[in-house]
């Protein structure tokens, strides 16, 4: 069984309890990891707490140092980082190492660049009128981190904290915790000093809960579902710690009249099926004028037809299981849900993947005829499930995608921009692509209503672990 890695060094755990780490395409257990105590926290926290003056006492630059080595070594193994990756979460191992693995080291090097070009502004501090405004590190911050992307979570939250002079205490997802040990020993190597990093295994009730209640947590930043950052909102409330969360999403993704209709299915297919299916910000439901609405379905259902399920080791993959157990009979229950609520099943359903009889594999699936009532419609299913609903005006249109809990993310399709940018104003989500637009590193990310609160990604995302402090002259 691994250890933790707390105050700069590897250590037991205060429970003997031990969790299995399961290769999703397997079946098969491919490590154990500690189930971390109450007490294992308290431990974590108290060498946060002592390293805190002194990491947050450096410079922003002396703490640049200290991070660029760390992604150094990252970037050196990598490649056994992905590989890592695909066996953790069933990642194919071309999305791993280009996403699940390479976003990571984008963002670090990103926010490195961010503090690089704006540390001096943020940290020195800026006038303003006859005040002098500073940003400076919150203090220990508790991260509690998903499974569904996991080094890539991990590295948003803990690679700004760090650089904004904060010290960290780490609870991965005990579903795919490997990555977390693969960072841990890259800070541990790069010769970060002792109690600045500290990772805790466990579970969500145990160690979770302790580190959103401990009182010598200053911020917890949670990323996972919204019942378990509202269970983490309810906790950190009695310390009035700053809680950041970034939650779940049922994305809608509009076509507008005049679009190019083959190309926006097709990208709209490939995010959804994109990890499997288990993305918070997937476009779920994708909006189609009813004059194309049935030629949008065709397109749809050829689309999906091309993500055949597969070993994700092997090069050509493209989507690989899903991650556990419990999300195999969630998705699969979502799909049976669908068909009797009456939607059209026009491809995939919750039938055994043919030729995997081990693995958590399910056939990408497009629904078809689906009202926005409908609960696959309206809840997170978090697995490749498509749901195409019609429209007859733009006004209708905009209001179905706003219609729902959740606002995290949102896709407008349009044949003309300025017309498509208007209608993404009105959508009520965190991000919005337009016509495909990029991936932006530099661009906030985060959701309205229940899909969270606080910003990760870009400066918004490192001055999210500062607090801000006026001093008039």
């Amino acid at each position: 069984m691994r250890s933790l890695y707390i105050d700069g060094a590897w250590r037991d755990s205060a429970s003997d309890e031990a969790l299995d780490v399961v290769n999703p395409a397997t079946e098969q257990v491919i490590d154990t990891v500690p189930a971390g105590a109450t007490a294992d926290v308290d431990a974590a926290v108290e060498a946060a707490a002592a390293a805190l003056p002194a990491w947050s006492a450096l410079t922003p630059g002396q703490r640049v140092t200290h991070l660029t080595k760390a992604l150094e070594l990252f970037n050196a193994r990598i490649g056994d980082i992905a590989a890592e990756l695909t066996r953790d979460m069933g990642a194919p191992a071309t999305f791993a190492a280009k996403v699940q693995a390479g976003l990571p080291s984008l963002m670090f090097r990103t926010y490195i660049d961010l503090v690089e070009e704006h540390g001096e502004r943020y940290f020195t501090g800026e006038k303003v009128g006859n005040s002098l405004v500073v940003h400076e590190p919150i203090g220990v911050v508790g991260a509690i981190t998903p499974w569904n992307y996991p080094l890539h979570q991990i590295v948003l939250k803990v690679v700004p904290a760090l650089l904004a002079g904060n010290t960290v205490v780490l609870k991965p997802s005990e579903v795919a915790p490997l990555s977390a040990y693969a960072l841990a020993e890259v800070f541990d190597g790069a010769g970060l000093p002792a109690g600045v990093f500290n990772l805790v295994s466990g579970t969500g009730p145990v160690v979770g809960e302790a580190i959103a209640a401990h009182p010598g947590i200053d911020m917890v930043s949670f990323t996972g579902s919204t019942r378990a950052g509202t269970r983490v909102s309810q906790v950190a409330a009695e310390t009035v710690k700053k809680v950041a969360l970034e939650l779940g999403g049922k994305s809608p993704n509009l076509i507008l009249p005049g679009a190019d209709l083959t190309k926006a299915v097709k990208r709209g297919v490939a995010d959804v099926m994109r990890n499997t299916g288990q993305s918070c910000n997937a476009l779920t439901r994708m909006l189609v004028h009813r004059d194309s609405y049935a030629e949008a379905v065709e397109l749809a259902a050829a689309s999906a037809a091309k993500y055949a399920p597969g070993d994700p080791r092997d090069e050509g993959t493209r989507m690989g299981p899903l991650v556990s157990a419990a999300q195999f009979d969630k998705v699969r229950s979502y799909v049976d849900l669908g068909v009797s609520e009456g939607a059209r099943l026009v491809t995939g359903g919750s039938e055994p993947v043919e030729g995997l009889e081990k693995g958590f594999y399910v056939r990408p699936t497009v629904f078809a005829d689906v009202r926005n009532d409908m609960r696959i419609a309206q809840e997170e299913i978090f697995g490749p499930v498509l749901v195409l609903i019609p429209y007859d005006t733009v006004e209708e249109a905009v209001e179905i995608a706003n219609d729902t809990v959740y606002g995290l993310n949102a896709a407008v399709w349009s044949g003309d921009q300025e017309e498509g940018l208007a209608v993404a104003r009105r959508l009520r989500a965190g991000q919005i692509e337009l016509n495909g637009g990029a991936m932006n590193p530099r661009a906030p990310f985060g959701g309205y209503k229940r899909s969270g609160n606080g910003r990760e990604w870009g400066l918004p995302g490192l001055v999210e672990f500062c607090e801000v402090k006026a001093v008039q002259t």
